[in-house]
């Protein structure tokens, strides 16, 4: 019967601090980018990436351009009008759960947005920068 308290305690808790774990899991994420990058990371420069506008076929865009200038906002697909979850961990706990699909993510909207895949400082500071976001 104890044992059976203990485990029905731990799913509790596990339960009840699910966001807050996926907040960690991004501050993971954006650990291993610094180290990756060899560098500290900068929330500021993270704002200039994601706001950083590029010309793409004859559009200007950047990150913001579909997430909105508030990454706790959900935003908008700026062609097919999609709606988007907020980039925020905090105002979306499944942002950065799954560190691989969130590496596929960078891989994909970084080609689409700059050409190329981003560096490990672009996506560390990044996610420094939307975990501002309370």
């Amino acid at each position: 019967m104890k044992k059976a308290s203990y485990l029905l305690l731990a799913i509790f808790g596990l339960i009840s601090f699910s966001a807050q774990a996926d907040v960690t899991t991004a501050e993971q994420a954006a650990t291993q980018y610094s180290l990756f990058a060899k560098s500290t990371l900068s929330a500021d420069d993270g704002k200039e990436f994601y706001t950083r506008k590029q010309m793409v076929k004859g559009k200007d865009l950047a990150c913001s351009t579909c997430h909105t200038d508030n990454p706790a906002n959900k935003g908008k697909h700026n062609e097919s009008g999609k709606e988007i979850q907020p980039m925020a961990p905090s105002a979306n706990p499944k942002r950065f759960s799954d560190l691989n699909e969130s590496a596929k993510g960078f891989t994909k909207h970084c080609k689409q947005v700059y050409g190329k895949d981003c560096s490990a400082k672009d996506k560390g500071n990044f996610i420094a920068y939307v975990l501002t976001f309370k």
